[in-house]
């Protein structure tokens, strides 16, 4: 059983212009692939989803984002009570805008939500975590993650949003390494 504890409760939440305020990351780590000859040839990307605690699909983990921490406390904080896992926040993807049909309140009565999004590189998955009786993880490579997402608009923060980002940041990275190598 996890020492952790997931919050609860809406007395904290934020709202902006009739939106529930929500963040959230992408969490996602590096694999060696392995050629048939045993050498590892490329790294490839992973990215980490958990199941939807009200249907079918895969998610990533996202809450909503409480008065009392920033934006960035909030992603990390979400990671880790839906999805048991630590890291650094590599980047602001950008925000989205959705509906939830379950989450309506006095103060979002049309559900309407704005989630800001990240990518975590992941340091660290903890063995237990707050809401592991609720949430199973699952490691995917983002065509399979593509394929598996549940709602629309987190497909966008992965496809517009994170690959984007990670395929210029690999870019970049490769020209950094082509300029120290030569």
């Amino acid at each position: 059983m996890s020492e952790l504890v997931a919050r609860t409760g809406r007395h904290q939440q934020r709202y902006e212009d009739g939106c529930r305020l929500v963040a959230g990351c992408i969490p996602f780590k590096y694999r060696n692939s392995v050629e048939s000859n045993g050498a590892a040839s490329q790294k490839i990307v992973e990215v980490l989803m958990i199941n939807s605690t009200s249907g079918p699909g895969l998610l990533f983990p996202k809450g909503g984002w409480e008065n009392d921490e920033t934006v960035e406390e909030a992603a990390l904080r979400e990671a880790l009570e839906e999805a048991g896992v630590r890291g650094d926040l590599k980047h602001f993807l950008g925000c989205y805008l959705f509906k939830s049909k379950t989450l309506q309140d006095e103060s979002c009565p049309e559900g309407l939500c704005k989630a800001a999004m990240f990518a975590l590189l992941v340091k660290e998955e903890l063995p237990s975590w707050p809401e592991q009786s609720t949430r199973e993880r699952s490691w995917l490579t983002i065509p399979e993650a593509i394929e598996r997402c549940r709602h629309p608009w987190m497909r966008k923060a992965l496809e517009e949003g994170f690959s984007k980002w990670h395929d210029d940041h690999l870019k970049i990275n490769s020209k950094e390494e082509d300029i120290h190598t030569s």
